[in-house]
């Protein structure tokens, strides 16, 4: 005999088929300890796959020092050996790219380049007072003689969170290589180092720490008040922002700050959304905090999508890959994916935002990152960039130092090797 069922139990019955049905939340690697290996999915072997990046490593750290190498010994100090990562068509040392050389080592289990790089740093690069100290400059000459005292915020956030993962894969050390307390310091003074005032080659400056305490967002520079950073240091460039480091730092750096990395990573996602083109998913070199683009006198191009803003997907897509925890940043891959699509396979390497080119030329480092942001995307094109930097020879010549560094760190993403190492517990791979 049939018998009605009362209309709540359906309502009841039907929320729980739902819920049954759904597909459960992506779960980042920090959660699932899973990294997604991209060629091994675009039907290579994970054997090919480390295999390319190892042989990446040797030519762009121990190949051919005219032609091939980014990576030079430079001696040795009372800490042990140095040496830098050589931008080399300008001949200077920046610490964008030692700390890329910092990161890439780490990740690779290579303690004794790392050791050197982060010796070289903290000898040549930081700053024990005046108005850039705790910081690191961002350019110096190969004898260590600053270009520029002040600092690219983009290089210390990788140095504290290349120390943090350091810290948990070779254990601490005396004087400058106990990495953790060393990264603590370095995230100490990026949100809380008081303003200082004092000489440097430009001429007297003032600055304060590299974050935006009201904001919640890494600043452009430091530099208060002069033609660059007028109102506060009052802009940004979206490639420095790391909420996927920033989560990180909620758990392993200062007590006092958990509450501020939390919210930098969640800022750090809406500027993302806000900055990026609603059709291109193009991103400007510079923004204003609120996303709109910032126009430099001295960079033509801080309103365009340029060299810097090339990373910017490589760091919402790791983000995706890590935490899973805002899905505009899908969004964001499949957007930029399609424009490039639409571009050819040989698109160029500047745009206005909206997609008009500005440069025809087809540059080794745009394509890595272009790979890195299938890790978000979830169109089938996504394979297609992956097979684009597959097919890439490893970068030679004058031009190596930015496209092999961001290649480097293409494959490291890719490969499934750009990991999380930390102290313990769920998300964190085992030792090799």
């Amino acid at each position: 005999m049939f018998h009605a069922v009362p209309e709540s139990a359906v309502g009841v019955l039907l929320l729980t088929f739902l819920l049954a049905a759904a597909p459960p939340p992506p779960r980042g690697a920090f959660a699932s300890g899973v990294y997604r290996n991209l060629f091994v999915e675009a039907g290579h072997s994970a054997q090919e796959s480390r295999a390319k990046i190892d042989a990446a490593f040797r030519q762009l750290f121990h190949g051919d020092p005219a032609t091939q190498a980014l990576y030079y010994a430079a001696g040795s100090n009372a800490n042990g050996p140095l040496a830098y990562i050589l931008d080399v068509a300008h001949h200077d040392v920046r610490s964008e790219g030692v700390s890329y050389g910092m990161m890439i080592a780490v990740q690779l289990d290579k303690k004794p380049e790392f050791d050197a790089l982060w010796n070289w740093a903290r000898t040549y690069m930081y700053h024990s007072q005046g108005p850039a100290q705790g910081f690191f400059s961002w350019s110096v000459k190969t004898d260590g003689k600053p270009n520029d005292e002040m600092p690219a915020p983009d290089g210390e956030e990788y140095i504290a969170t290349s120390l943090y993962f350091a810290a948990a894969r070779w254990g601490n050390g005396a004087g400058i290589y106990n990495y953790k307390a060393e990264a603590d310091r370095l995230l100490t003074d990026m949100l809380h180092r008081a303003v200082a005032t004092g000489p440097t080659l430009a001429g007297p400056r003032t600055s304060g720490p590299l974050f935006n305490a009201a904001r919640k967002m890494v600043r452009f520079s430091p530099v208060l008040g002069d033609a660059r950073n007028t109102d506060d240091g009052g802009h940004t460039d979206p490639s420095y922002h790391l909420p996927a480091f920033y989560e990180l730092w909620v758990m392993w750096g200062p007590a006092a700050d958990v509450a501020f990395w939390a919210h930098a990573a969640a800022a750090s996602r809406t500027l993302f959304e806000k900055a990026a083109h609603p059709s291109t998913g193009l991103a400007p070199e510079y923004a204003n905090y609120d996303g709109t683009p910032w126009a430099a006198k001295w960079n033509k191009m801080s309103v365009h999508f340029s060299y810097d803003s090339w990373r910017t997907a490589m760091n919402w897509a790791v983000d995706w890959a890590w935490w899973a925890a805002d899905p505009r940043e899908q969004q964001l891959s499949d957007r930029l994916q399609a424009f490039f699509e639409s571009q050819g396979a040989h698109y160029g390497n500047q745009f206005t935002l909206d997609g008009q080119p500005l440069d025809k030329s087809h540059s080794d480092g745009l394509i890595a990152m272009n790979a890195v942001a299938s890790l978000a995307a979830t169109q089938p094109r996504a394979r297609a960039f992956v097979e684009a930097l597959w097919n890439l020879p490893i970068p030679s010549g004058e031009m190596r130092y930015y496209d092999g560094t961001l290649y480097m760190l293409a494959l490291l993403h890719c490969g499934g090797e750009f990991r999380i190492w930390g102290p313990g517990g769920s998300g964190f791979p085992p030792a090799r």
